[in-house]
């Protein structure tokens, strides 16, 4: 099968969606939480989530167009704070209910059955369920002209793992988190390790590293 650009762009839009959002492979699947100025909470599933750099510590995300239905944007442009929350294999039924267009004033927290954490002197609610989770402070927001999309960069200013899960050089053993993956907008997929492998380097043989190394 070979779609060139004329073929993916006579494609019916949500089939396109559907391929489109899924070629980009496995993608991080996250809960995102705020709160506005009034202290109503919002939950939303994303899975743009991505690495920008370890020192300062700087996780980026895309937030698609949508203007006043889009909660989770307008109340962390307005606090400049919001976490981010691995989702796992017991709470990903309820993750993936946050996508459904709730009013603002009916927080997705409630509806799904999630319960907020709160960290002192943080906006933003933690989800309590998750394993892995994040309180961000915003640090740049791009608006992007070429398709309207907003690009978020947030500081991690507070991380809370299990102790289970931190291997012994500071990486996060994913699987022993309990971190799912988003393949496209709807399958949820659960990670198995295929191995470890040491640092690249020119004409030396890579090697596998325990797990837990």
């Amino acid at each position: 099968m070979q779609f060139d650009r004329n073929a993916l762009e006579a494609l019916e839009s949500r089939y396109r969606a559907a391929l489109i959002n899924s070629v980009s492979g496995y993608k991080p699947a996250n809960l995102i939480g705020t709160a506005n100025a009034a202290g109503a909470t919002n939950l939303a599933v994303m899975s743009s989530v991505v690495h920008l750099g370890s020192h300062p510590p700087l996780l980026a995300m895309v937030v698609r167009p949508g203007g006043d239905e889009r909660h989770t944007l307008a109340n962390l442009l307005a606090s400049g704070e919001y976490s981010i929350n691995h989702i796992n294999q017991s709470i990903y039924r309820q993750a993936h209910q946050t996508a459904a267009r709730y009013p603002a004033d009916q927080s997705e927290f409630d509806a799904t059955g999630l319960s907020c954490q709160w960290l002192d002197g943080f906006s933003a609610p933690l989800v309590a369920e998750a394993e892995v989770k994040m309180a961000m402070q915003l640090r740049q927001h791009m608006p992007l002209e070429i398709n309207g999309t907003h690009l978020v960069i947030g500081e991690i200013v507070t991380l809370l793992l299990p102790d289970a899960a931190l291997r012994s050089d500071g990486s996060l053993n994913l699987p022993a988190a309990d971190s799912v993956a988003l393949s496209g907008l709807d399958e949820y997929l659960c990670g198995e390790s295929l191995a470890r492998l040491s640092y690249a380097k020119p004409g030396q043989p890579l090697q596998e590293l325990a797990s837990d190394e």
